[in-house]
């Protein structure tokens, strides 16, 4: 496994190595001693979820505040999506910039996104499924969001705006300017 730093700070990239043959492919999607070493802490994943979308499909921007946020470790086992993270650390040197990348079932990468960072993805494919680990359990009250096109963000979804689709409760979302971390 390869692993990359992104311009987010302790945001990575991993990437497999694959082993393939006229029987398939294999590969390790997770190992904890390489993944920890390369983040230089530990984290005790907790729950894995998985959604499957449409193609325009938006989930995001999402985050958990205080106690219960969440870190993440999301890949793709079937399509493409544009997966993006923002720094929301005020301590960081990197708060409000966003990073994303294209995951696919044919790239088979994966983004570690640390606690303290919204996330979001819009799916590119006719369909995707999306699968993620956390380090912290769901937690209602502590749930919080940015709208999507937020102008200070203006993150490039890749997909006409027109194309995307998205729940209610994610185009209620409040402006980054506004947050109350």
């Amino acid at each position: 496994m390869k692993i990359f730093k992104t311009p987010l700070d302790s945001c990575i990239v991993l990437s497999p190595t694959l082993f393939s043959d006229d029987r398939g492919s294999f590969y390790e999607s997770y190992k904890k001693g390489v993944f920890e070493e390369a983040l230089g802490y530990e984290v005790n994943f907790v729950q894995d979820n998985e959604s499957f979308s449409s193609k325009g499909v938006l989930r995001g921007l999402h985050f958990q505040k205080g106690e219960n946020a969440q870190a993440k470790l999301v890949r793709v086992i079937q399509g493409a999506v544009l997966d993006v993270a923002v720094d929301l650390r005020e301590e960081s040197s990197t708060y409000g910039q966003h990073f994303s990348i294209e995951l696919s079932s044919d790239n088979k990468k994966q983004l570690f996104i640390p606690r303290g960072f919204a996330h979001g993805f819009v799916v590119l494919s006719d369909t995707a499924i999306f699968s993620y680990k956390c380090d912290n359990y769901y937690h209602k009250e502590s749930e919080s969001g940015i709208i999507y096109n937020d102008p200070i963000l203006n993150i490039d979804w890749k997909l006409p705006n027109g194309h995307l689709q998205l729940s209610k409760k994610d185009l209620e979302l409040p402006h980054f300017k506004s947050l109350a971390l």
